[in-house]
């Protein structure tokens, strides 16, 4: 079975490259937008500066026969299946951001704690739900 995504955004970052970007967010990541398509915008309805939100990105320069890594690229550390790591190299490169909304500027929102690249395509964002929103 074949399931297709469409992309409803991008992110821009000042990283460019993979090298460059933290491993987590919170690990010095800076200010990013994501930028949603027109065709989408009254879906950021509701949402404000302060809250945090989980963005899922299609990490499109991942690998995706990798099934094991060393966690966080050190060789020091023993291999894990990908499953049980952070890693972006996996066989669906569906990446996963908490992030902190600071701006929302038409179908824009800044966000810290982002370690997407610049161009990384954005598939969802989700509220993450507190125990009293339940």
């Amino acid at each position: 079975m074949t399931y297709q995504l469409q992309p409803i955004g991008r992110v821009e970052s000042p990283l460019i490259n993979l090298a460059d970007a933290p491993r987590q967010g919170d690990e010095g990541a800076p200010e990013s937008w994501l930028v949603f398509d027109e065709a989408v915008s009254d879906a950021l309805a509701g949402l404000n500066p302060g809250w945090e939100i989980f963005v899922l990105t299609w990490l499109d320069q991942a690998r995706r026969d990798v099934l094991r890594v060393h966690p966080r690229g050190n060789p020091a550390n023993a291999k894990q299946g990908v499953f049980n790591t952070r890693s972006p190299d996996r066989p669906n490169p569906i990446g996963l951001h908490r992030v902190s909304i600071v701006a929302i500027d038409g179908n824009k929102i800044r966000v810290r704690d982002l370690e997407a690249i610049n161009g990384t395509p954005i598939l969802d964002v989700k509220p993450i739900l507190h125990p009293t929103d339940r």
